[in-house]
């Protein structure tokens, strides 16, 4: 259908800044066609090559996609108008969020040595004992871990990664499913997301193989807990994924093990496979708090070099007080055995919800991690129904880009006597749907 909303402008620059406005106001929503360019640039006054250098423009800053003969429109997620989770509705239980359970977080104090004022933070930017601390925390998991550095968090690395090592229009190999929030960044930094199929194991490796024969530049992986999908590599998979990958030795390898010390799994990790180009990142949000704006990365040489040079030149370090006090947490025992408790609760609570499913015949995943994925026919519907039971569950769609639909249950604060309620619910739900669809 065509668009209501009046674009303007003499220039390029002013066309693609009046298209930006339109999607940043919500007038020109997910999806909205553009009108063609030699129409438009007849309305405008303008040449056509005007109106086709702003619609480069746009699509190469990740706001507008074109699909062949289906036009120019506005991305799923436009780089100005990124997909944030709908609010829970009132008197709700909330299990669309993904966040960990409070009680299981130890509580944040002050570090004990603040920084002084007088210090060269450009010059050491990463403390010694943290980084020696990191080492620790990885080395026994098969990373190697000689460079290592740090970020404000996994996105902020890998999008400065992606930021320096492409451009846009590059291609990124990624989780279909995937986690909402990366295959929003990579479209905001006008790249092209390929998807790559899941399965209890992590990536398909023949799915892997077909998007680097695609011609991709990167790939954003999870070695375990993989989000929605709940996915972790065994050897086997590990191993054939390394395969596959050393074939192209230039492709940049990103994984992501967001979860790491509450996973419930081991940790199989792709950069042991002594590739070319490679980083591991791990953050601590998901057990140390989510207010805890810091990722450690292990990576080969040039990632470091390239990595740390855009930091230099950008936010420069990350806060001295803020790794003093992610030191003082990873080293302290009382906060490692509150994460040991938590990684053991919350695989009592996936596990409760994949039995109870189970025995309803519902198919479910989530081998790890803190999240379960539900296959089901119509994510609106099972989402409204569940909403008429007291739950607010995710919508498979924000994490999806060519597979098939899908619901996440986030399980971190759900407990088992809680379970069998809701998949008795979901029960019902699919149901009803199924009456609607004539079974």
């Amino acid at each position: 259908m065509a668009i209501q909303y009046g674009i303007s402008g003499t220039t390029a620059k002013g066309i693609a800044a009046s298209v930006e406005r339109g999607v940043a106001e919500g007038a020109l929503g997910p999806g909205a066609a553009l009108p063609p360019v030699r129409r438009l640039a007849d309305d405008l006054g303008v040449s056509p090559g005007t109106v086709a250098t702003a619609y480069k423009e746009l699509r190469q800053r990740g706001i507008v996609v074109t699909r062949g003969r289906g036009g120019t429109v506005v991305a799923p997620a436009p780089a100005v108008a990124s997909r944030r989770p709908p609010k829970v509705p009132e008197g709700l239980r909330d299990l669309a969020g993904g966040h960990p359970d409070p009680r299981l977080l130890p509580g944040l104090v002050p570090p004990s040595r603040l920084s002084p004022r007088a210090r060269s933070h450009r010059a050491t930017p990463r403390l010694d004992r943290l980084e020696g601390a990191v080492r620790d925390w990885m080395r026994p998991d098969g990373v190697p871990a000689e460079h290592v550095t740090f970020a404000h968090g996994a996105l902020d690395l890998i999008g400065r990664l992606l930021s320096v090592e492409l451009r846009p229009g590059d291609s990124v190999a990624m989780e279909d499913p995937g986690y909402h929030h990366l295959l929003d960044l990579v479209s905001a930094l006008g790249l092209r997301a390929v998807p790559v199929a899941v399965d209890d194991e992590g990536m398909l490796p023949e799915s892997l193989r077909r998007a680097l024969d695609a011609g991709v530049r990167a790939l954003v992986c999870s070695p375990r807990a993989q989000n929605p999908y709940g996915g972790c590599f065994s050897e086997a998979r590990r191993d054939a994924l390394v395969d596959v990958l050393r074939r192209e030795p230039d492709v940049l390898v990103v994984e992501n093990d967001h979860v790491s010390d509450v996973a419930d799994a081991p940790l199989y990790t792709i950069t042991a496979g002594a590739l070319s180009r490679w980083v591991h990142v791990r953050t601590v949000s998901k057990f140390l708090g989510a207010d805890l704006r810091w990722a450690a990365a292990a990576c080969d040489p040039v990632t470091l070099a390239r990595h740390d040079g855009r930091l230099l030149l950008t936010s420069g370090w990350v806060s001295h007080l803020l790794q003093e006090t992610v030191y003082e947490l990873l080293t302290d025992d009382g906060t490692r055995a509150l994460v040991g408790r938590a990684k053991e609760t919350y695989a009592l609570r996936r596990k409760a919800l994949l039995r109870e499913f189970g025995e309803r015949g519902i198919e479910a995943h989530g081998a790890s991690g803190i999240n379960v994925w539900v296959p089901v026919r119509d994510e609106s519907a099972v989402v409204n129904g569940l909403r008429s039971y007291g739950w607010w569950i995710a919508a498979g769609a924000r994490f999806r880009l060519s597979s098939e639909p899908g619901v996440r249950i986030s399980v971190a604060e759900l407990e088992p006597p809680d379970a069998t309620r809701l998949a008795s619910d979901f029960a019902a739900v699919l149901g009803e749907s199924e009456a609607t669809y004539g079974g």
